[in-house]
């Protein structure tokens, strides 16, 4: 899979800097498109559809965070040709987080806008322990299994409606590689690297969200030299839309003096 695959919908002045656009898990380019419109008579805007969201097709086989960003990282270099600020939502951040931590990619971009972000690992309720160990014990007699047949048993027992029981809603609406590119992509946690980012840094998070907890949000700002943090007051996960206006007054005064 190439950048050519994805659907990314391109607005704004050629000479303009420039704005990659990413949305989080089960979402689209649609989510970011508000913003892309209120910046795109100043910035070169590019708001991308991810691999298996939106018009964009699933990945051959199942991806984690590497994968997205070495395939954005392509399209910044190749088709962008020049540094980036990225706007990142949800797993979009995590995605941003990953590039600007690593050190062959951060040199691709300038800034990252950041809203609600994944990527820290959240605390474990009582319940999703108990799901995940229900999980273990059911795989563990399938994983003995000699492998011609372990892998066909396993993908046996992941379309069972049992296993459906223990999954999130994200993970039973994802279907064929999107399934398995779920797993991977929201158990990747950027703790032990983030503290490696050296780009300015703004995050927005509602003060309702209950995707993305008020402790990820701190454990950011602590290990990031240049991080600073709006707190949207009673919006939820989606508060870029919640509170547009706020959200591009605060953004475009970010982009322009850092």
């Amino acid at each position: 899979m190439t950048y050519a695959d994805l659907r990314i919908d391109r607005r704004g002045p050629t000479d303009g800097d420039a704005l990659l656009l990413l949305h989080g898990w089960g979402s689209s380019g649609r989510d970011m498109q508000p913003i892309a419109e209120a910046l795109a008579g100043t910035y070169q805007t590019h708001t991308v559809d991810l691999p298996g969201h939106g018009a964009s097709p699933p990945p051959p086989t199942a991806w984690g965070v590497p994968e997205h960003a070495r395939l954005l990282h392509s399209y910044i270099r190749d088709a962008i040709q020049a540094p980036v600020s990225i706007i990142g939502h949800s797993n979009g951040g995590r995605i941003a987080l990953y590039m600007a931590s690593d050190p062959e990619m951060c040199a691709a971009l300038q800034r990252l806008v950041l809203i609600s972000p994944s990527g820290i690992a959240p605390e474990r309720s009582w319940s999703v322990a108990v799901r995940s160990a229900v999980a273990t014990t059911l795989k563990a007699p399938f994983q003995m299994l000699p492998e011609p047949l372990r892998k066909p048993a396993l993908d046996w027992l992941r379309h069972s409606a049992l296993w459906r029981l223990l999954g999130s809603s994200d993970y039973n609406r994802a279907t064929g590689t999107m399934r398995e590119t779920f797993v991977k992509t929201v158990s990747h946690h950027l703790d032990d690297r983030v503290d490696r980012i050296q780009l300015p840094v703004l995050i927005f998070w509602g003060t309702r969200d209950e995707a993305v907890s008020r402790r990820q949000i701190e454990t950011l700002e602590a290990a990031i030299d240049d991080c600073g943090v709006v707190n949207l007051e009673g919006a939820g996960h989606y508060g870029h839309l919640e509170q547009l206006d706020t959200f591009l007054s605060a953004t475009r005064y970010f982009l322009e003096t850092t």
